[in-house]
């Protein structure tokens, strides 16, 4: 038998992702994210693959620098394998895995509880 040339495996979410500039966040790691699609499933839900990609971070910008986004400028790790973002939405990691030395998270946002 030969070796599976790839290889898949979970890793570690990182606790916070702030935006740094425009389609551009870090975590506390100084580690980049890069929004790399959004999907609109319906009215009220997003689903967004953040890919953590090294680019060079340059000046961040200041949120009233930024144009408006359907991301949240933040995103805190909350217990039950979801964030919460800064504008107190929920998003719910479908998965985050690295694959032949790519790492992507893919994150749906939840329906509000009301």
């Amino acid at each position: 038998m030969g070796e599976v040339p790839f290889r898949a495996h979970m890793t570690l979410h990182p606790d916070r992702l702030w935006i740094w500039r425009k389609a551009v966040y870090v975590d506390e790691n100084q580690r980049t994210w890069l929004p790399i699609s959004i999907e609109v499933m319906d009215r009220h839900s997003l689903q967004v693959l953040m890919r953590q990609e090294d680019i060079p971070l340059g000046e961040a910008l200041r949120p009233s620098q930024l144009s408006p986004s359907l991301l949240p400028l933040m995103w805190q790790l909350y217990p039950g394998r979801r964030y919460r973002g800064s504008d107190s939405s929920f998003w719910r990691i479908v998965y985050h895995l690295e694959f032949s030395g790519i790492e992507d998270m893919l994150l749906e946002q939840l329906p509000d509880p009301e």
